[in-house]
């Protein structure tokens, strides 16, 4: 078990060194509304499964561990498309938006983040493999902390 999880940090790390770039501006409005639709997008699909695993997490929904690993492998698939569709910076047009400016004006520490999201995706993947139900929670833990942590510091109340 401890191969496959070197092999996921050697991943992301070579996913964080390749896709650090500076944010494309919006060029006009209409760039910055449609930019800012697919962005949603991706972060509501994101809501959308880790509400799955915080309702099993919290025993308001029956625990599967296959429809936790669905969750953990499309939120980690979804993790891969946060960098494109947030390099945007839509912040000097009037779109409406929970982004913080911060998502382009502190990018390296943003794809940090994402990064972390990666991994704590993947290690759930495994253990939701594992079947073992508290080895699960853990893991659905940190891929909740990983989303607060990103909320707490790039995203607008």
């Amino acid at each position: 078990m401890k191969l496959p999880l070197i092999k996921i940090a050697v991943t992301c790390m070579l996913v964080l060194t390749t896709n650090i770039a500076l944010a494309d501006v919006a060029k006009s409005e209409k760039h910055a509304k449609s930019a800012t639709k697919l962005r949603h997008a991706v972060f509501t699909m994101l809501g959308a499964n880790m509400g799955t695993l915080g309702g099993m997490a919290k025993g308001k929904i029956p625990f599967d561990a296959k429809v936790i690993e669905k969750s953990a492998t499309r939120m980690n698939q979804l993790s891969l498309m946060i960098a494109d569709y947030t390099k945007t910076d839509t912040s000097a047009f009037n779109v409406q938006t929970e982004a913080s400016p911060k998502v382009w004006n502190n990018r390296g520490e943003f794809e940090k983040r994402i990064n972390a999201l990666t991994l704590a995706s993947s290690k759930l993947m495994i253990a939701a493999q594992s079947g073992d139900k508290n080895t699960i929670k853990s893991a659905i833990g940190g891929v909740g902390k990983t989303c607060g942590g990103c909320h707490k510091n790039f995203k607008q109340d």
